[in-house]
């Protein structure tokens, strides 16, 4: 058997791997790629290769498919199952039909339970399965969520789900399995560092595949669902109809302070990726904290509408591009531009600013506290007393809360800015952020963080 080179293309920010396979003479095959191509690119261009195909194992919930970017530009073959009822030209595959790569081969099996269309990819060297893009079935210690094509149908799916790992753990010990979610995926993926693994290594160790049945399979997997963003619920038909083409070479535009004022009077929102601290000095009045990192793709989409201009704050230091792209990932397509020149430029120019203060342990005594991590985060350790409301729950409409000085936390604050920002916005003047999360407010205090029983 010849040396197979299968590429990880890691997203942290979502929690996903695309994969890149080297097929020999110059050419590749992409695995579900997102519309972010720059590492694909990067890899690529490295090995002196080009994208000949690009196949998806689903219709993507969490992000828009590069598949159709690159039948474009680089004249990539789409293949897809055929029960997605895609609407771009691609290769329609349905379970056991094969595709030759030229060398190696790509054998489909439908695996639905994370999505009803929903296909894993055998990769052949001849007679020898070299290992299974598993897309969103056999991930890495769990199986993905099977909430979001409908709710009416989770329970359905997630016994689809079942029959699926079921099919896929029947494979060799030594096949790799190669999944697109993993660690910090919305998806459902449980917390580790490990991305990839093997059939033998996952019949070992994956609880979901050592259910005693498939009720006990079903109640384990749904108990693991937690919320996830209302992009999700979008982005598989836009995926379904193909993702609109983007000039890879885009970058910000640099708008003028005057022309931002106007905008934000016809309706745009001012979205700030300066750092926590920054933010807190002074900002744009009513504007969003959604600091850049990893995660500003999977914010931007939970806390902004992909349907609303937004003009976005930036300091020097960070890559507009990187803003850029995160957000087309997710199809958010109307970012109109920065503020050229920043905060500077924007006070310079007489622009009103905003303040939020960050304050330390000491500060919470008389305050409600408002924890907006995920419901599992809070349960695993929280402040005594401390209310929890998801950030994401925290748009339009938002829950009522209680009144008078409000801190809000998270577990290290970029989370908590983020929702105190959207609380400024909505009229609450006694809002402030606790530096740090529950252990550091535990260090410094003397006291212990509640956990749920």
């Amino acid at each position: 058997m010849t040396d197979v080179n299968v590429v990880p293309l890691v997203d942290e920010g979502l929690g996903n791997s695309a994969y890149l396979v080297d097929l020999g003479e110059g050419r590749a095959l992409a695995v579900d790629v997102s519309r972010d191509l720059r590492a694909v690119r990067q890899v690529a261009e490295g090995r002196g290769l080009s994208v000949a195909y690009a196949a998806d194992t689903h219709l993507h919930a969490d992000f828009l498919t590069g598949a159709v970017q690159l039948a474009r530009t680089d004249g990539a073959r789409i293949i897809g199952s055929a029960a997605g009822n895609r609407e771009y030209p691609h290769l329609a595959v349905a379970d056991e039909d094969e595709v030759d790569l030229g060398g190696l081969r790509l054998r489909t099996l439908s695996t639905p339970g994370h999505t009803h269309e929903h296909v894993a990819f055998e990769l052949l060297d001849g007679p020898t399965t070299v290992g299974v893009f598993t897309g969103g079935s056999l991930i890495v210690g769990s199986a993905a969520r099977t909430d979001l094509v409908a709710p009416e149908r989770t329970e359905e799916l997630a016994r689809a789900q079942y029959r699926s790992l079921q099919r896929l753990a029947a494979m060799d010990d030594d096949v790799s399995v190669w999944p697109t979610h993993g660690a910090g995926s919305f998806c459902s993926a449980p917390p580790g560092t490990e991305r990839t693994s093997t059939i033998g290594t996952e019949r070992a160790t994956n609880a979901l595949l050592r259910a005693e049945d498939e009720d006990t399979f079903v109640r384990s997997l749904l108990d693991s669902l937690g919320t996830f963003p209302p992009y999700f619920l979008r982005l598989g038909e836009i995926n379904r109809l193909g993702p609109p083409l983007v000039g890879e070479d885009d970058q910000l535009a640099a708008l003028p302070v005057g022309q931002v004022q106007q905008l934000v009077a016809d309706g745009a929102l001012v979205v700030d990726v300066r750092p926590v601290d920054a933010f807190s000095a002074a900002h744009v009045p009513g504007s969003v904290s959604i600091p850049l990192r990893p995660v500003f793709a999977t914010w931007l989409g939970w806390l902004t509408e992909h349907d609303r201009p937004l003009v976005i704050v930036r300091d020097e230091t960070q890559d507009p591009g990187e803003v850029l792209w995160q957000a087309r990932k997710i199809g958010h397509d109307r970012i109109v531009g920065e503020v050229d020149g920043g905060m500077g430029a924007w006070t310079a120019a007489g622009g009103p600013t905003g303040t939020i203060p960050l304050v330390d342990a000491a500060a919470l005594g008389g305050r409600t506290v408002i924890d907006v991590r995920q419901r599992q985060e809070f349960e695993a350790g929280h402040v005594p007393g401390a209310v929890n409301v998801e950030l994401g729950s925290l748009t339009s409409p938002g829950p009522d809360l209680p009144a008078g000085p409000t801190v809000v936390m998270c577990g290290h604050g970029e989370r908590a800015m983020g929702a105190a920002s959207l609380l400024a916005g909505a009229g609450d003047a006694e809002v402030t952020v606790l530096q740090g999360g529950p252990q550091d407010w535990a260090e410094a205090t003397g006291g212990s963080v509640e956990v749920a029983e």
